[in-house]
């Protein structure tokens, strides 16, 4: 085993994908029993992701999902991956985390990403622009304060002041910056753009303040990981996700996960085959070996404490396989 394998923490965010065949409910469902399978697995932390107005994801509200999951779980961490600040007022968000957090005390985590609605009608119908997502910084040091009881209001969040709810920001595009400045766990993705991802990460721990919510950088680096018997099987689990991926990128909607060998019968015009095959590339896939080194090569280059896994796929047992597979690597 390698050392800085063993060292690591993994988690996973399952975003609820929706399958062809399948209803939404049954994704929601497969989400709190695959929590149940990784906590029998030992993964540090679940999370789960919020989307809205889109046909391939069940997951709508992380809060109330977490609270399923947390409730059908005993000692696994559960959390958001994450709730998009924008699109809400942080009252109600420090109040539902104070309830998750009251129900189940120690295990709840608070992953906050700044991306408002999809589409344009998405974010209509939200009362959100994209402007909005400008607002991000203000919007968390708001959200923290209702924790702390330092709200200029003079109203106090019920449970929620006084309670310690871990908080995590989702790095993208000026997150890095953003959870330097106020102090935070940060999680940065993804695995196929690694210069990128360092750039980030090099920022965030150069500029970093200690608060009272993290006293030295924490680095949670995110994306898809992919185990099987054979690089084949390996590669097959990733097909259904880039499939849907370049039909969003040329259909403007996102599907449900079709299953990989009606993607593999398909006929794609040139455009598709570019952004299928792009969405291919680069993850962390392969056999135990071959992912076991990809790992700890990119953990040596990061120094990243955590993993966490956001992998999608049609096939819910070889899914499972995987990350039975990826937790004998730790």
């Amino acid at each position: 085993m390698s050392s800085v394998i063993a060292q690591t923490r993994f988690s996973v965010l399952d975003r609820s994908r929706t399958r062809e065949g399948h209803t939404d409910a049954e994704a929601l469902r497969d989400t709190v029993g695959l929590a149940q399978e990784l906590e029998a697995l030992g993964y540090h932390r679940v999370w789960v992701s919020e989307h809205h107005g889109v046909p391939g994801v069940a997951g709508s509200a992380p809060t109330v999902l977490a609270a399923a999951v947390a409730g059908a779980t005993r000692s696994i961490r559960v959390g958001t991956g994450g709730v998009m600040l924008p699109n809400h007022q942080p009252l109600v968000v420090a109040e539902q985390f104070g309830v998750l957090e009251s129900l189940f005390p120690g295990r709840i985590d608070m992953g906050l990403g700044r991306s408002v609605g999809f589409t344009g009608g998405v974010r209509k119908a939200l009362g959100r622009d994209k402007d909005d997502a400008e607002d991000f910084e203000a919007q968390l040091h708001g959200l923290l304060g209702w924790f702390r009881g330092t709200s200029p209001t003079g109203v106090h969040a019920r449970p929620a002041e006084g309670l310690t709810v871990p908080p995590f920001v989702l790095a993208m595009g000026e997150g890095a910056a953003i959870a330097a400045r106020a102090g935070l766990p940060m999680v940065i993705g993804d695995l196929r753009n690694r210069e990128k991802m360092q750039r980030g990460i090099d920022h965030y721990r150069t500029h970093f303040r200690p608060s009272p919510w993290a006293g030295e950088p924490y680095v949670v680096i995110s994306g898809t990981v992919a185990v099987a018997a054979t690089p084949q099987e390996a590669r097959r689990l990733l097909v259904p996700e880039a499939w849907s991926m370049a039909y969003s990128r040329t259909h403007g909607t996102f599907p449900p996960l079709p299953p990989a060998e009606r993607v593999e019968d398909l006929a794609m015009t040139d455009k598709e085959r570019g952004f299928y095959e792009s969405g291919l590339a680069g993850h962390v896939a392969g056999t135990e070996e071959q992912v076991a080194h990809e790992l700890e090569t990119v953990l040596k280059e990061t120094g990243a404490q955590e993993v966490l896994v956001t992998t999608s796929t049609y096939d819910r047992r070889a899914l499972l396989d995987s990350y039975r597979r990826l937790a004998r690597l730790w």
